[in-house]
C-alpha cells in the first residue's frame, strides 16, 4: 500500500514524524508522503523539517518517506505562487486541500490548484465535469479519502473521474494512529464509492505510479 497524504504535529497531526512513519511501516505500508497543512506562514519552514528527516528515517524504518506539503485554505488567486514556493522550498509533492463539503473552502480553490499542477487535489467534494477534465488534461490526480467526513462525496468524486478519465489515487489523509487503514478497508471504501473491483486496482496502480515518479526524481 501507498499513502501520499497524512499530517504530523507540525500540523494538526497527532503523532511527530518518527512516529507516524513507523506506524505506516507497521500498517503495511510501502511509501507514506508527509504532508501537513500549510499557507504562506509555514510552509518553508514544514517542509525544510520534514526533507531533514525523512530519507534518513525512510531508509532505518524500510519504508519510502516523501516530504509534501497540503496547501490549506489559501485564498485562489494565491494558489499557483503557494505551489511554486512548496517546490522551490524542496516539497517532492503538493497536495492541495480541495473543496470537501464539510469545510468552508472557498470556491475557486479545485480550479486554481488544478490550473497550479498540483499532484493531488485532495477530498474535492463536489468538483464538477470541467475540473474533473481539466484535471485530466493537467495530470492532476484526484482523491478519494478514507477519512470521515471527506468521504461524504466519495461518490461524486469517482462518478466524475469516470465520466471524464481523471486519474484517481487513494489516500488515508491520517491525522491519528487509526486512521492508517489496512488493505480491506481501503478496498471497501472503494467500493462504497461505486468504484469496480478494475477501478480500485487502477487507483492503487496510479499512487504506485506517482509514487514511483517522485521517488524516481530524487
Amino acid at each position: 500500500m501507498i499513502d501520499l497524504h497524512t499530517h504530523t504535529t507540525f500540523s494538526d497531526g497527532a503523532l511527530i514524524p518518527a512516529e507516524l512513519i513507523r506506524r505506516a511501516k507497521a500498517a503495511g505500508y510501502r511509501a507514506v508522503a508527509i504532508t501537513d497543512h500549510a499557507d504562506l506562514s509555514n510552509l518553508e519552514f514544514n517542509v525544510a523539517a520534514i526533507r531533514r528527516m525523512a530519507s534518513t528515517y525512510g531508509t532505518f524504518a524500510d519504508i519510502d518517506v516523501l516530504c509534501g506539503a497540503e496547501i490549506t485554505h489559501v485564498p485562489p488567486p494565491l494558489i499557483a505562487q503557494t505551489v511554486t514556493l512548496a517546490r522551490e522550498a524542496g516539497a517532492e509533492i503538493v497536495v492541495m486541500h480541495g473543496e470537501t463539503i464539510v469545510e468552508p473552502v472557498e470556491r475557486g480553490t479545485n480550479l486554481a490548484a488544478i490550473e497550479a499542477g498540483v499532484d493531488i487535489l485532495a477530498h474535492p467534494g463536489m468538483i464538477t465535469e470541467e475540473e474533473a477534465l481539466l484535471a485530466r488534461e493537467r495530470g492532476v490526480f484526484l482523491e478519494i479519502t478514507t477519512r470521515g467526513g471527506h468521504s461524504l462525496s466519495n461518490g461524486h468524486v469517482a462518478a466524475m473521474a469516470r465520466k471524464t478519465g481523471a486519474k484517481l489515487v487513494i489516500n488515508n489523509d491520517a491525522h491519528a494512529p487509526g486512521d492508517l487503514v489496512g488493505p480491506e478497508r481501503r478496498r471497501l471504501v472503494a467500493l462504497g464509492a461505486g468504484l469496480s473491483a478494475a477501478e480500485y486496482e487502477a487507483c492503487e496502480a496510479n499512487s504506485r505510479e506517482l509514487a514511483g515518479r517522485l521517488l524516481g526524481l530524487r
